[in-house]
C-alpha cells in the first residue's frame, strides 16, 4: 500500500470534496481517497505509489486544481 498527501485549491463544501473524491477514486489502483476540507488536503492511498500527474488530470476534471 502507498498512501501520498496532495493539496487541492477552490473546494468550499460537502459538494466539492465529493467531487474530487469521485474522481480520483476512480483511478486504476486507488483504494481509498480522504480529502480534509479546511487544509484542501487529499490523501490517496493506491496498491501502486500513484502518478501525480493522473491526480492531477482527476482533480482539473471535478473542477479544481492541485496546489504547486
Amino acid at each position: 500500500m502507498s498512501q501520498t498527501t496532495f493539496t487541492v485549491t477552490g473546494m468550499t463544501c460537502a459538494h466539492c470534496v465529493a467531487s474530487v473524491s469521485e474522481e480520483v477514486g476512480a483511478l486504476d489502483g486507488v483504494t481509498d481517497v480522504a480529502v480534509d476540507l479546511p487544509t484542501g488536503a487529499v490523501t490517496v492511498t493506491s496498491a501502486e505509489p500513484i502518478d501525480g500527474a493522473r491526480v492531477r488530470a482527476a482533480v482539473e476534471e471535478a473542477g479544481y486544481q492541485l496546489a504547486g
